[in-house]
């Protein structure tokens, strides 16, 4: 690993960048990372098909462990993330070089470590007492300037809020900070912090500089770009934010869990130096097990618990229908765990108007797999973004086209699209109201987010439909909990607001929704194995009443309001078994959604010259 603090000059810019909220790579980088969907998971170790383990190896190491169990692994290796009762220590690290085994990183923060390790190791492994568990180290990618308008971010920045004062942590895939936008009144950067975590280089032949991948630096500009070089049309949304570069993910958008966990564990070392108050993640993967046992959701929990504010992406999947589920049950992790704020993306149709907002057809919908979390928790723009460019960086020379002119004739900027971009919308969001009342906790920002969104089935939206010419396919969306959430970031509404709701963590806890067979309705509920249902604000009150924050056509008192149109609500259509489980009516059974090579699901959410229309 490497780091840099930063030093007081930026360098120079070696050619102009661009960067938009682009939409079209969300899809092509999840589809290419080998995520399957729709494929039965019959896993004999698996724990009555809820994502527990019933075992210290994860289900989806089950092959290879039987392999270790008959003598057939053959040298073969697996890298993975060992979570052990207790902080390991060297004789941990000892007995698993004994083993084999190589040390890869410490993941000390969720008492773990990740190695490379022969598969024969596993069976001694699921021996072990000191083990809590064994998980795959999965492959991790990123998720991918009417926003403003659509937001109501101008009305913050007139009141005098533009982020100054808060630090933002970036674990994406680098933040290239030679370009003006990024630096401050004084000309130095305002990316004050680089730190690698993927062993690969920072730099190319092609002028590329700490973002070789092109996208963190585009999301960098979406939270605190000041939009020097586009006479402040493509500013970011708290511009005066300083930002932590902590590099995740190289040049092709792809990493670990690993490696992000490791990012997440900086930034909470970081915290004080820094003041970061909050983290960006547009990155995710599928789902291979309850977020309870997940060291990528321990990771995001433990920042949050250390008073972090921790921004996910929802995941660019909603297109994708199995067995008739219309995208729904596609929510990615760590955007899946219930304490972190989870983003989902709206398309501007072209106004800056927040009521000319609609969903953009690839955002990923709830509920969650294994936990039926309700997610996304809030929407922003996410489609068509134009941000910063990285010279020389993989998305710009792939995609010359999205490239954008500044006001100095040069490519400064580019345009993606997808949740990756909405997610660092809601991250200055969150900034601004850092700056305004430093005391809130993570807790009462999420809920006075989703409180003060407005509510997109409010704007009288039931169903909407988009063409997508190169799939040559109309996607229709509703505008229920799982689909839209609370609905559309409100920044106005939100730095205005002075409603608090109880500081505790866990107290904006996004709910789970349980079917009930007998009745055939889904209710919500409050609370968590961790979380008491009396900690958590929802439906407390008139102020914090579940109707107030997900929108009168969605929730009537803690049940769920459904479209007659969504058909995997009817038990007897095999698209209810893709979000429900293979077990009708049984809220823990076994979802298909991921499949069988759901330990190759991670991808970046961020699409470059998508044509949704």
């Amino acid at each position: 690993m490497e780091h840099t603090e930063k030093s007081p000059k930026p360098a120079e810019r070696g050619e102009p960048r661009s960067a938009g909220w682009g939409k079209r790579l969300s899809l092509v980088l999840l589809l290419a990372t080998g995520m399957a969907f729709g494929q039965r998971w019959n896993n004999p170790i698996a724990g009555e098909g809820n994502g527990r383990f019933s075992s210290r190896i994860a289900p989806e190491l089950s092959g290879l462990l039987a392999k270790a169990h008959q003598g057939t692994a053959h040298g073969q290796m697996v890298k993975v993330i060992v979570q052990y009762k207790q902080v390991p220590t060297a004789a941990h690290y000892a007995m698993m070089q004994g083993r084999g085994g190589r040390l890869q990183v410490k993941l000390h923060m969720i008492k773990s470590a990740a190695f490379t390790i022969p598969v024969s190791a596993l069976a001694v492994l699921e021996a072990d007492p000191e083990i809590v568990s064994v998980t795959i180290d999965h492959p991790m990618n990123v998720m991918d300037d009417l926003t403003n308008g659509a937001t109501g971010v101008d009305a913050a920045w007139t009141a005098g809020y533009n982020g100054a004062g808060v630090g933002v942590a970036v674990i994406d895939s680098g933040i290239n900070d030679s370009h003006p936008d990024l630096w401050g009144a004084n000309g130095n950067s305002r990316v004050v912090y680089h730190q690698d975590f993927t062993g690969t280089p920072t730099t190319n032949s092609s002028g590329a500089n700490y973002d070789l991948y092109g996208h963190g630096t585009h999301v960098a500009g979406i939270i605190a770009g000041n939009g020097s070089l586009s006479g402040g049309e493509y500013a970011g949304v708290a511009p005066g934010a300083s930002l932590i570069d902590l590099r995740a993910l190289d040049a092709n958008g792809a990493g670990t869990d690993s490696t992000v966990i490791s990012a997440i564990q900086q930034a909470i070392a970081l915290q004080n130096t820094y003041n970061i108050r909050v983290i960006n993640l547009s990155l995710g993967r599928g789902i291979p097990a309850s977020y309870k046992q997940d060291p990528l959701c321990q990771a995001v929990e433990a920042a949050w618990n250390s008073g972090i504010v921790v921004v996910v992406a929802a995941g660019n999947l909603g297109r994708l229908s199995v067995n008739g589920s219309n995208g729904f049950g596609t929510v990615t992790a760590p955007g899946n765990d219930p304490l972190v704020l989870t983003v989902g993306a709206t398309k501007s149709n072209g106004s800056t108007s927040p009521l000319a907002e609609t969903k953009a057809s690839y955002s990923s919908k709830g509920p969650t797999t294994y936990d039926h979390v309700v997610k996304p928790d809030i929407m922003a723009p996410g489609n068509d973004i134009v941000s910063l460019a990285a010279p020389g960086a993989t998305l710009e020379t792939s995609y010359p086209n999205e490239l954008v002119t500044g006001t100095d004739g040069n490519n400064d900027y580019f345009k993606l699209s997808g949740t990756s971009m909405a997610t660092p919308a809601v991250v200055g969001a969150v900034a601004l109201l850092l700056q305004e009342q430093r005391t809130l906790t993570p807790d009462q920002v999420k809920a006075r987010l989703m409180k003060t969104a407005s509510k997109m089935n409010g704007f009288g939206l039931v169903s909407t439909s988009a063409y997508v010419p190169h799939l040559m396919q109309n996607f229709v969306d509703f505008y229920d909990l799982f689909s839209v959430g609370s609905g559309l970031l409100n920044v106005q509404a939100a730095t205005t607001n002075a409603d608090l709701a109880p500081a505790n963590v866990g107290a904006a806890l996004s709910p789970t929704a349980v079917f009930n067979p007998q009745t055939h309705t889904v209710s919500l509920v409050y609370g968590n194995s961790s979380v008491a249902s009396t900690s958590v604000v929802w439906g407390t009150s008139v102020v914090w009443g579940t109707s107030v924050v997900w929108g009168t056509s969605t929730v009537n008192g803690t049940s769920v309001v459904w479209g007659s149109s969504l058909p995997w609500m009817d038990n007897t259509l095999s698209a209810f078994s893709v979000v429900w489980g293979s077990s009708t009516g049984t809220a823990s059974a076994t979802s298909v959604v991921w499949g069988s090579s759901v330990g190759n699901a991670d991808a970046a959410f961020t699409d470059a010259g998508d044509d949704e229309q």
